[in-house]
């Protein structure tokens, strides 16, 4: 298993949890960096594929700072639930949401994946965005995602993956070993973050891979779209 802070005995979602509140005053200026910015365009083009489905109420898991939540609000839900196992993350978030006087559509609070504080069937629709490769044990957090989605709802997954392709994967290689890690540790201070990040996406079951546990936890219609050349996937499949 692949974790953060390799000298740690803790488990995986305690040191995620670390990681997060240690670098969430830098974490959104150093996810647009990093990104070029297209992280928000794969934001834009996830939330396009559950537009015009009624969806009335969204459980956003792994919130973070709520960047994807604040995206969903083009498909107009009456609340957006966010979840994450970060306080620090989650503090940056509320501010944002607050200085935009949203608090009354989006609702941030702590929560874990794997053991979610809500009732069968509760929502119209479950995001991930880049925060299922952080689980501790993937099929758990999927099963308990599929016991809060409604009959028929959306399970929406954005990840980083893998690409496979020349020159993509030589370009991507070097990025994810060399600047990636140097940028992050100036920037924010942990080292251990942004070396985690490219391990954890490198140890992650993308594509096809991803859409057999889909299937096992029980999940149907499963779909896969690779972006940009496959560094990001976007997955969609229904309950």
């Amino acid at each position: 298993m692949v974790v953060p802070y390799k000298n740690n005995e803790e488990g995986k979602k305690e040191q995620v949890a670390q990681m997060f509140n240690s670098i969430s005053p830098k974490y959104d200026f150093l996810n647009h960096l990093l990104s070029g910015g297209i992280d928000i365009i794969w934001r834009k083009k996830a939330i396009n594929l559950i537009k015009n489905k009624g969806i009335k109420s969204l459980l956003d898991i792994a919130t973070g700072t709520g960047d994807f939540a604040l995206e969903a609000l083009k498909i107009n839900p009456e609340k957006i639930t966010g979840v994450d196992i970060s306080e620090g993350m989650l503090e940056v978030g509320k501010k944002k949401i607050q200085d935009l006087g949203l608090s009354h559509k989006i609702e941030l609070k702590l929560g874990d994946s794997e053991k979610l504080d809500f009732e069968d069937n509760s929502f119209d629709a479950i995001s991930v965005s880049f925060g299922v490769r952080n689980y501790e044990n993937l099929e758990k957090g999927l099963s308990d995602m599929y016991r809060v989605l409604k009959p028929g709802g959306y399970c929406l997954i954005l990840e980083f993956s893998n690409p496979r392709s020349f020159p993509m994967k030589q370009l991507y290689s070097f990025y994810s070993k060399a600047i990636l890690p140097l940028l992050g540790r100036i920037i924010s201070k942990d080292p251990a973050a942004y070396t985690y990040l490219p391990e954890s996406v490198k140890a992650f079951p993308d594509g096809e891979n991803f859409l057999q546990i889909l299937s096992k936890v029980g999940y149907k219609e499963n779909q896969w779209k690779p972006m940009t050349g496959g560094i990001c996937s976007i997955y969609l499949a229904r309950k």
